[in-house]
């Protein structure tokens, strides 16, 4: 990931299914303060909860849950 500085903007990803664009104000030891575009809101996230663009944002999103195998599948 490109690293990000105060004023760029960014996008987070909320219960693994809502993305939202952030503006990045203050990063200070891997934290950044972010601030949410659309509300004014704002929080203190880790670096890796952070993406440079939508399109990288939705591709991390998980697409649904394994089904578990019966274990009368095996035999």
């Amino acid at each position: 990931m490109a690293k990000l500085k105060a004023g760029d903007t960014a996008y987070i990803i909320e219960s693994n299914r809502i993305i939202r664009e952030v503006e990045i104000k203050n990063c200070s030891g891997g934290m950044y303060l972010i601030r949410f575009k659309d509300s004014g809101g704002g929080i203190k996230v880790k670096e890796h909860r952070l993406f440079v663009s939508r399109d990288e944002a939705e591709a991390s999103i998980s697409t649904g849950v394994k089904a578990k195998k019966s274990p009368y599948d095996y035999m």
